[in-house]
C-alpha cells in the first residue's frame, strides 16, 4: 500500500521560512516524480495549484510565482522529497499536498494527507 506523509506545516511570519517533508512508503520511490500542491482556503473546487516538481532524475521545476524562492529536493535512499520555502507570502496559506506520478502500464497518482501552511501577515 502506498502512502505519503507529510510533515513539517506550521505557523509562520511573513518573510519567514518553513522546510516541508514527505515520506513515501510501498512505492520504489527512485521511479517515481514527485510534486507539491497547495490548496489555498476556499479555493474553488478545492483547487489544488502545482508549486514544485522534481523528476525521477532530480530534475526540479517551480510555479513562477515561488522561483528563486522554494526549493525542492529528493533523497531516494531515504525515501523522501523536502521543500525549502522561504520569503513566505501570506497569500501562500494552504494546505500542502505530496504527490506521486507513478510511470508504468498505467500513471497512477498518489497523494498524502496535506499539511497546513499558515503565514501571517
Amino acid at each position: 500500500q502506498v502512502q505519503l506523509v507529510e510533515s513539517g506545516g506550521g505557523l509562520v511570519q511573513a518573510g519567514g521560512s518553513l522546510s516541508l517533508s514527505c515520506a513515501a512508503s510501498g512505492i520504489t520511490f527512485r521511479n517515481i516524480d514527485m510534486r507539491w500542491y497547495r490548496q489555498a482556503p476556499g479555493a474553488p473546487g478545492r483547487q489544488r495549484d502545482l508549486v514544485a516538481s522534481i523528476s525521477r532524475g532530480g530534475s526540479p521545476d517551480y510555479a513562477d510565482s515561488v522561483e528563486g524562492r522554494f526549493t525542492i529536493s529528493r533523497d531516494n535512499s531515504k525515501n523522501t522529497v523536502r521543500m525549502q520555502m522561504n520569503s513566505l507570502k501570506s497569500e501562500e496559506t494552504g494546505v500542502y499536498y505530496c504527490n506521486a506520478l507513478a510511470y508504468g502500464t498505467l500513471t497512477l497518482k498518489y497523494w498524502g494527507q496535506g499539511t497546513q501552511v499558515t503565514v501571517s501577515r
